[in-house]
């Protein structure tokens, strides 16, 4: 069968274009992919084309699909797994396949198995780790923008702590303690401020900062102070472009620092922020990857010996962490869409991964069974005098606070399938 899908060539060169599929191996699944997120690591495979280490060395040859945030349902099920998976099931993918130490993974390595395009083949090796994850809730972008939320939740759990004379490593935040995210009013801190208000271990305070008031004040008003306190958080939202930031911090903690802290931007100066605001045992979590392999900042050695204070990254989730962010989007305790400003079809995808971090906002979500130039949810109103379809959704999104919704997605796929 055909599809259309985003290719990749080699270095800044992605194509769409119309490809055969095969016919599936009784050891593999073929699915209809119908919502991709548009990753910056895909940005960063596009720019390093065959030098990226997930990407093969003959791509130029044997193009690889892009994308690997996407969710879908299945259309064929091969022999092998027919009394696991069926016809319509709805799924997302853990991409982080590790298989056998390989670093290949969708999106970055396979012919036939990504995100940018309308139909995917999904190998034995998926269904083989239990990466083909089930879906029970309604919109496809939820499941799509489980991967990213599994990365925030992996952070969240990755931070350790010790025990004074115990050679003991506590991992996860300190309950009810005091916590930090720095640079966090993107798209990735916004999807951690949900987390962390909803999830089962919460601190007391939650401090959010950020140089961007604009970005500040979008935060502010989806994550209200009063709906923080039902949740037992104190929250604070503090915009560090002012002198003296450090001990405005330290304030809100009553000058003990915080236990946990996370930097969600590569930026040398907030990690050097972050180092200095932690508390006694306190971890900071390196969360934002850097392009640079050469970047670096200079840490507190005397605090790390003596307090003890810790200094670690994380990057990626696992499939736990996915079921996890699944499960909450599907019962509505976590609300992905905060993540969502911009919208488009399959031909938008090229353009927008080649400028992606050109293009303001957070994450931008691409219906891969569609043609629509990617727009952002603030402009729909705009664009309503000049198409119906941007009428409605403006309609959608102004009664659901200017986020995307199910609503919103089932009207855009039906207003495909009406055409």
């Amino acid at each position: 069968m055909k599809t259309r899908g985003v290719r990749l060539y080699g270095e800044n060169d992605i194509r769409l274009e119309e490809f055969e599929l095969p016919e599936i191996k009784d050891d593999e699944i073929l699915a209809l992919v119908v919502s991709n997120s548009i990753c910056m690591s895909t940005y960063k495979a596009v720019i390093q084309g065959a030098r990226h280490k997930r990407v093969p060395d003959d791509v130029a040859e044997n193009p690889t699909i892009t994308g690997h945030e996407f969710a879908g349902e299945i259309v064929e099920v091969g022999a092998k797994w027919q009394d696991q998976f069926k016809v319509g099931q709805k799924f997302a993918i853990q991409p982080a396949l590790n298989y056998k130490g390989s670093p290949y993974a969708p999106g970055y390595s396979y012919k036939y198995f990504g995100g940018n395009t309308e139909y995917t083949i999904i190998p034995s090796e998926v269904m083989e780790l239990g990466y083909l994850l089930d879906y029970q809730g309604e919109a496809f972008y939820e499941a799509s923008l489980a991967e990213p939320m599994s990365c925030i939740i992996g952070g969240y759990r990755a931070v350790y702590h010790t025990e004074i004379n115990n050679y003991v490593h506590n991992l996860g935040i300190i309950d009810k303690g005091k916590t930090a995210l720095l640079g966090a009013a993107g798209p990735m801190g916004l999807g951690a401020i949900d987390y962390v208000l909803h999830a089962e271990r919460r601190p007391s305070l939650l401090v959010v900062t950020d140089i961007n008031q604009a970005r500040l004040d979008r935060a502010a008003a989806l994550f209200p102070a009063e709906e923080a306190v039902s949740q037992g958080v104190e929250l604070h939202f503090v915009n560090t472009q002012v002198d003296d930031a450090i001990s405005f911090l330290m304030e809100l903690t009553g000058g003990t620092g915080f236990d946990d802290v996370f930097v969600y931007a590569p930026v040398k100066s907030l990690v050097e922020q972050g180092d200095r605001i932690l508390g006694n045992d306190g971890c900071l979590n390196f969360f934002a990857g850097p392009i640079d392999k050469k970047f670096a900042a200079e840490v507190n050695f005397y605090n790390i010996h003596y307090s003890p204070t810790h200094i670690m990254g994380s990057t990626g989730g696992n499939d736990n962490d996915m079921r996890e962010s699944l499960i909450m989007s599907a019962a509505g305790k976590i609300n992905p869409a905060i993540m969502i400003t911009h919208v488009g079809g399959i031909n938008s995808a090229v353009d927008t991964i080649k400028n992606l971090p050109d293009i303001p906002g957070g994450k931008k979500l691409i219906y891969t069974g569609i043609d629509m130039e990617l727009t952002a949810i603030s402009d729909f109103a705009a664009k309503a005098k000049e198409s119906p379809l941007f009428a409605e959704l403006a309609r959608i999104i102004e009664k659901n606070k200017g986020l995307w919704s199910v609503e919103a997605e089932k009207y855009l796929l039906h207003y495909k399938d009406k055409k």
